[in-house]
């Protein structure tokens, strides 16, 4: 499905019933934004990994302009604050409400400095195995030189200089920097990537020389975030190591933070039901099914 936002068409798809009927009864579920992460990717890997969050939710997931299904657009637009706006934009025209809001890495991101900006459009909040501030560049750096091979930092210091300039080196990095994402990782067995579209320029115009992640800083307005907010980290993550998670912890008001002892990055893959269950969890102590009559 496709909705016009101003000067762009976004993707978006929709997975599961906001309402559905079961016997006697409607059932009613709150709806989450799956907030792609990247810059470069698109929001399939999140469909490969998140489908069970459906049990209890209703999910929406969209590629950011210039991702993904999405249209392309002027490429001075591929920034945080205008992937914000376009997210903003994309609830207004579903119509809706409150949103639960779920991003993983560059996605958490986004979905932090969404909440911050439009406080009454989320409920509720899901950072995972991110940051909010661009300092985590040097520190994965840092780390895949410690715990990388020569493959892997030459490769890794390629995407943050933001030289992956064809959709095969950044599937290159990807095949490369698996087993430092996922500590279960095995060759072919946890690719997210899977009929991904991948984008090179947004993801170059985010690391290059003048991007926009080498100066982000989320951190001043992380004290506006109203939502309930449940931030997930990775004991053994190299890009967004759990001093990150700790950091926005101590910055968002009544946070919780749970840290996965035995994931990397990608905690969805290293301990996928402990993690889905506590996002259900999360959410469904305060954002219950609503169970209304069926007037048949």
């Amino acid at each position: 499905m496709r909705a016009k936002l101003d000067d762009v068409v976004l993707f978006f798809d929709v997975d599961s019933l906001s309402v559905r009927p079961e016997g006697a009864e409607i059932l009613e579920r709150p709806t989450a934004f799956m907030v792609h992460g990247g810059p470069g990717t698109d929001h399939v890997g999140q469909k490969l990994r998140y489908g069970p969050l459906t049990a209890r939710l209703q999910l929406v997931y969209f590629d950011h302009r210039g991702h993904g299904r999405s249209d392309r657009a002027d490429p001075s637009t591929y920034t945080l604050d205008q992937n914000v706006k376009d997210m903003e934009a994309l609830r207004r025209h579903l119509g809706l409400g409150p949103i639960i809001s779920i991003g993983a890495g560059y996605g958490g991101m986004v979905a932090m400095a969404h909440a911050a900006r439009y406080p009454a459009a989320v409920s509720h909040l899901i950072p995972c195995v991110t940051a909010a501030h661009g300092g985590y560049i040097a520190r994965a750096l840092a780390n895949v030189a410690e715990r990388g091979s020569p493959a892997q930092i030459a490769i890794a210091k390629a995407l943050f200089a933001g030289e992956l300039d064809k959709a095969e080196k950044t599937l290159d990095f990807y095949r490369l920097a698996g087993p430092l994402f996922a500590r279960s990782f095995r060759p072919g067995a946890h690719s997210t990537l899977k009929g991904a579209i991948i984008a090179p320029e947004p993801q170059n115009r985010a690391f290059g020389a003048g991007g926009h992640l080498n100066a982000l800083d989320l951190r001043p307005e992380l004290s506006q975030i109203t939502a309930k907010t449940l931030i997930i980290a990775g004991r053994h993550d190299w890009m967004f190591p759990p001093e990150f998670s700790e950091e926005m912890h101590r910055l968002i008001d009544g946070a919780r933070l749970e840290i996965f002892e035995n994931s990397g990055h990608m905690v969805v893959v290293d301990e996928p039901e402990r993690v889905l269950d506590l996002i259900l969890d999360f959410v469904s102590g305060d954002v219950p099914t609503k169970v209304v009559p069926n007037g048949d």
